[in-house]
């Protein structure tokens, strides 16, 4: 239950600041990356502040042996860069590039059912399904 709380609470902090700082809305994010017009520093300040805020955070539980609600860190420990985590991260930024969307703030705008926010939805999903189908199983 503890962790469903904290998960709970998590996701309301991170969303309650994706809307504070208007990251839910896409237009900034395409604004970001509109150097030649409309130019937005916006998202420049926001990925600032939050690296300045979880900095401390990570220092902190990097000192602690385990997880305040597992046994264990899950920290992935592949440093390789393969085909597939190029093709990922090119098909992440394209789709972030085009629709100024990306996981969290899409979330985020969901609850304004306009059917951009919705398609984008169901493409992420697509997307989704579309690696765990393709991920060769381990035996």
């Amino acid at each position: 239950m503890k962790v469903i709380i904290a998960s709970l609470f998590s996701g309301l902090l991170f969303g309650f600041g994706l809307i504070i700082s208007g990251m839910s809305n896409p237009a900034r994010v395409l604004n970001f990356l509109d150097f030649s017009s409309n130019w937005d520093a916006t998202l420049a300040f926001v990925m600032g502040g939050a690296i300045a805020v979880a900095a401390p955070c990570i220092y902190w539980v990097r000192k602690r042996s385990k997880p305040l609600f597992a046994d264990k860190f899950d920290i992935p420990t592949s440093t390789t860069i393969d085909t597939k985590l190029v093709l990922g991260s090119a098909c992440f930024g394209i789709g972030w590039g085009i629709s100024g969307f990306c996981p969290g703030p899409v979330v985020v705008a969901a609850a304004s059912l306009q059917s951009d926010v919705l398609l984008f939805i169901v493409a992420m999903v697509v997307g989704m399904l579309a690696q765990h189908w393709l991920k060769p199983t381990t035996a």
